[in-house]
């Protein structure tokens, strides 16, 4: 079986998919990396979706004209109904990578073949250290001196897919959970624009767990 890999176009650049649930601060950050210098950063959001209706994120996708979709488990019989659902408002779409960008749902079977090796995901640990939803807690539970951000790939484990980059954040003595979040969350901004960006210019391959990109 051939490697997943990308192969940016000479013509335009890369078509983004971003996947969110909450406030959106992740989409904002690659918006405003693709309006400054849509060429120069090398791709564009073209699609917003969401697993609920009202959320900030999709309020910044319709103000900066973008379409969105709403897909909700609920609507659905099971979850595997709602991820054929969701892949097929994807895919609509052309995406040429799929970035979930605080996106609180795990895709199922049928979205990953269909974008194996193109959905880019955000976790505020350091991988393989405290995957899960509870991330920056269970590194502060732990007594972790150093934390930080991963933007890895999605593969059918819980944070477990390749590791594209990663930025790490020095743990304070009078961090709570909410203040090491929120320092986690700048590094993660800069990090996932720098990377998206370097992904749609280069291009990349993946090779087992390793990324390499050109």
């Amino acid at each position: 079986m051939a490697s997943p890999s990308f192969v940016p176009s000479a013509d335009r650049p890369a078509r983004l998919v971003v996947l969110v649930s909450g406030s959106g601060t992740n989409l904002q950050a690659l918006l405003d990396a693709s309006a400054a210098d849509p060429e120069g950063f090398g791709a564009r959001v073209v699609a917003v979706g969401a697993d609920r209706d009202g959320t900030v994120g999709l309020e910044r996708a319709r103000q900066a004209g973008l379409p969105t979709f709403v897909c909700k488990v609920k609507d659905h019989d099971d979850r595997e109904a709602w991820d054929r659902a969701l892949t097929d408002a994807v895919a609509s779409h052309e995406p040429d990578l799929v970035v979930s960008a605080g996106f609180m749902k795990i895709v199922g079977k049928e979205f990953l073949a269909r974008f194996d090796g193109r959905c880019i995901n955000t976790h505020p640990a350091l991988l393989p250290s405290f995957p899960g939803a509870h991330g920056v807690r269970d590194a502060l539970a732990y007594g972790a001196r150093v934390t930080g951000c991963t933007v890895h790939f999605v593969d059918d484990g819980v944070d477990t897919g390749p590791i594209i980059a990663q930025g790490a954040v020095q743990v304070r003595q009078e961090d709570d959970e909410a203040a090491l979040h929120e320092r986690i969350k700048e590094v993660e901004r800069a990090l996932l624009v720098e990377v998206v960006g370097r992904l749609a210019r280069n291009g990349y391959r993946i090779e087992g767990r390793k990324v390499v990109i050109p």
